[in-house]
């Protein structure tokens, strides 16, 4: 899509990339990344590791970047945690930066997608596409202590036997 886009848009001198696209096997490097910009990160992998499309491979791994960016931009406890949870039929992802919430519950659609400016940003709105485009789930809150949990579900096989 980057490469159609290039060409269409005439970048003639900017040739576009032609570097594979990250995954989720580069988010302990993007881990690393945010910590040097000053964000403390936890990596928590649960499940057995399986091979993932390559769109919702880079879906997951442009999500988890997203809420990172987030977290480093508008967090303000200066920590995070990442959890990737591998089912057998599906990808779960959590990126919550502050204090966890002491009910753990979801907050009302009311709640979801609240930023400084009480609308949601591009960076939300992307990962909401990103998810829809598999027929997954998202979920954006923010919790009572202030921090921001952002949950996603992918798809990565059938649930039909």
């Amino acid at each position: 899509m980057r490469r159609l886009l290039g060409v269409l848009r005439g970048d003639g001198d900017q040739a576009p990339s032609l570097a594979p696209q990250p995954g989720l096997a580069e988010v302990p490097s993007l881990v690393e990344q945010v910590g040097r910009a000053g964000l403390r990160v936890e990596l928590v992998v649960e499940g057995a590791e399986a091979p993932l499309p390559a769109g919702v491979d880079l879906s997951a791994y442009r999500i988890v970047q997203e809420a990172l960016t987030n977290a480093l931009r508008h967090g303000g406890s200066g920590r995070a945690r990442v959890s990737v949870r591998y089912g057998e039929h599906d990808l779960e992802l959590r990126i919550h930066n502050g204090a966890e919430s002491a009910s753990g519950r979801r907050r009302s659609d009311s709640d979801r997608q609240i930023r400084r400016s009480g609308r949601p940003g591009q960076g939300l709105i992307g990962m909401r596409e990103r998810v829809a485009l598999f027929g997954g789930e998202l979920y954006a809150g923010r919790g009572p202590d202030g921090g921001f949990t952002v949950t996603a579900r992918l798809p990565i096989g059938t649930s039909a036997p």
